[in-house]
């Protein structure tokens, strides 16, 4: 008889298990493991920038395409010399922000984004901009895509501005990946 028990509850447990498997094959993957890489959280936001220039709206830098050619339609470009440019992603909820990588454009004017800042922060105080420092952009050249460590940076809203300069930001890709915030022990609140 207990061995027969023992093969009852192994079995519901072993049920119990593959649904709750199941249940979390349908939830993006948001770090619950150790050791997993954390998602692209830009991808489902929502995009602006403070002008654009013809068709390279600010939604472009967050389609999931590196693609770093200008001319191949998959970047964002503010308007042409505008004082202080600058392109935010709304990730939709507070994140902990771990990384933001940033794809410039390939093909021509890496200097263009020379001494842009990136903000992470959950204020939309001048337009974002107020919120605390990533890091700064001081050359892209020789490389069109590179990683900005945030060391767990909390904030819904990630910016990159060009302050000082009467110039344009033109973005081909920004991922930032990140966990939920409140998580604690793998759960989330």
């Amino acid at each position: 008889p207990m061995a027969l028990w023992v093969l009852l509850v192994r079995q519901l447990m072993g049920e119990e298990m593959q649904a709750i498997k199941l249940d979390l094959a349908h939830l993006p993957m948001y770090n619950l493991i150790p050791g997993y890489p954390l998602p692209n959280v830009a991808l489902k936001g929502e995009a602006t920038q403070s002008s654009t220039l013809s068709l390279a709206t600010a939604s472009k830098a967050i389609d999931g395409r590196r693609n770093s050619f200008y001319s191949n339609g998959f970047c964002s470009h503010t308007a042409e010399d505008e004082t202080n440019p600058w392109w935010r992603v709304d990730l939709q909820r507070s994140f902990t922000v771990t990384a933001v990588k940033v794809t410039n454009r390939g093909d021509c004017c890496a200097e263009r984004l020379d001494g842009a800042e990136i903000r992470i922060g959950n204020s939309l105080e001048n337009n974002g901009n107020n919120n605390p420092s990533c890091g700064m952009i001081t050359s892209l050249a020789g490389t069109s895509t590179y990683t900005f460590q945030c060391n767990e940076m909390e904030g819904r809203y990630v910016i990159v501005i060009i302050p000082g300069r009467k110039t344009f930001t033109t973005l081909c890709e920004v991922e930032v990946f990140a966990s939920l915030s409140g998580r604690v022990l793998g759960c989330y609140f």
